[in-house]
């Protein structure tokens, strides 16, 4: 590993050595009636001896399990950041409290900035999207342990999360990287050789680029693991989710891009690996379910009993791997690139493929054209603003532009072929 300080996560190290027996830890859960938000709290729900919920976010689409979660965690804040969903909460809230005093009710888009720098030992970040950045500066700044599984605000703010955190402060919550975590709590820092991140592979496991060309979404959706929102799950159909979090295991643990490598694990079992300089390899390996990742994220540095399912010994089972296709999926590629350049380059890389999903979703773009389209808009930014003077206006500046030009360039590939469209293009300003 490099001689910079100690890296983002370490197993090692621990923020705020508070321990579960002195009694309830309080969490706050962003994002808490999303895939990661319930089944956290469904985890603290069976050990409420351990963990206090004070305060929930959410996006506000959902407001009647909102109120539910509110009212079986009892917390002191719900936090909404669609100000229209107010009124429905409301009388969710008080279809679920009867004549009991409601919680205090937040609401726009700084509610869930509000409820991170709340008072509470650990902050829950599982929001989906970039827009969990601010969430994630406001934890650190307010001091609080960050379990992050919110792996865009580290991917597209690293320089300015790096400049806030302390050592031990942030918990990784993604699979993968709670796996490295565990793992690297085997060694030191100069004890490690490699990363291995593992892929399912997504539903187009074994398919040639040109095989891909006529998937549709339906068939991106059917995530043969994991059940997640729709842009995750076609985040893993591209394997960009893996482009991601090659990103991310660089900033989180200090480690070189030439030294994280992606192998394909169909069972999604072994969540991902660490090896060391002797030669040996760790694995950490649970059945798949996310509870395991919530439970590091929100009790380390203890365990909590029965978590999630643990293997059942007494069956046979197969586990493989597989080299990554590099050319039917380049993400992989272009995000090491995008990681090399730093930066705002990550954000736009982000940035732009949430627009092509939402494109390829919408039928306007083809599964091929969701990386064409993202590797044009990396092209097009060129340099991107880095080092010390990064802002979060330059991330939010970049982020503009690269959804913008994705649009644009999304909309043009459903009807004209692109490079007609460039050598008109570049004939008119002739």
């Amino acid at each position: 590993m490099s001689d910079s300080p100690a890296p983002l996560a370490d197993p090692h190290l621990v923020f705020d050595p508070v321990s579960l027996d002195d009694g309830p830890r309080e969490i706050a859960i962003l994002g808490s009636t999303g895939s990661i938000g319930t089944q956290a709290v469904d985890l603290v729900l069976r050990h409420p001896d351990r963990f206090k919920v004070t305060a929930l976010s959410a996006n506000g689409g959902r407001v009647a399990l909102l109120a539910e979660q509110a009212r079986r965690l009892r917390v002191r804040t719900v936090a909404v950041a669609q100000e229209a969903a107010v009124p429905a909460l409301r009388e969710a809230l008080k279809e679920q409290y009867g004549s009991d005093a409601l919680p205090e009710i937040l609401a726009g888009p700084d509610a869930a900035t509000e409820v991170a720098a709340s008072a509470c030992h650990t902050v829950l970040n599982g929001i989906t999207g970039s827009i969990g950045l601010a969430p994630t500066l406001a934890a650190l700044e307010a001091g609080r342990t960050l379990a992050l599984a919110n792996k865009e605000s580290l991917i597209v703010g690293g320089p300015l999360v790096k400049a806030l955190a302390k050592p031990g402060q942030i918990i990784p919550v993604d699979s993968e990287h709670a796996a490295l975590f565990q793992a690297l709590a085997a060694g030191t820092r100069a004890d490690v050789r490699k990363l291995v991140v593992t892929a399912s592979g997504g539903p187009f496991r074994g398919r040639t680029k040109a095989e891909l060309a006529d998937v549709k979404p339906e068939d991106a959706l059917a995530h043969p693991t994991w059940a997640m929102g729709p842009v995750i799950t076609v985040n893993s159909a591209t394997l960009v989710n893996k482009g991601l979090e090659v990103i991310e295991a660089h900033l989180l643990y200090d480690i070189p891009f030439d030294r994280i490598e992606v192998v394909v694990h169909p069972q999604s079992y072994v969540h991902s690996m660490v090896e060391f300089t002797d030669g040996s390899t760790l694995a950490q390996a649970t059945p798949p379910d996310m509870r395991g990742p919530i439970a590091i994220g929100i009790g380390w540095p203890e365990r909590i009993p029965d978590a999630a399912p643990a293997f059942d010994w007494t069956k046979a089972s197969t586990w493989e791997f597989f080299p990554l296709d590099t050319e039917a999926f380049p993400s992989v590629g272009l995000a090491r690139h995008v990681g090399e350049l730093a930066g705002t380059a990550p954000a736009v890389f982000n940035a732009a493929n949430e627009e092509c999903v939402e494109a390829f979703l919408a039928g306007a773009l083809p599964f091929n054209g969701i990386m064409e389209t993202v590797t044009e808009v990396v092209a097009e930014h060129g340099t991107p603003v880095s080092g010390t003077s990064l802002t979060v206006a330059d991330v939010l500046d970049a982020e503009t532009w690269a959804r913008a030009r994705a649009r644009e360039l999304a909309g043009l590939t459903s009807r004209t072929d692109r490079k007609d469209h460039n050598q008109a293009t570049a004939e008119a300003r002739a």
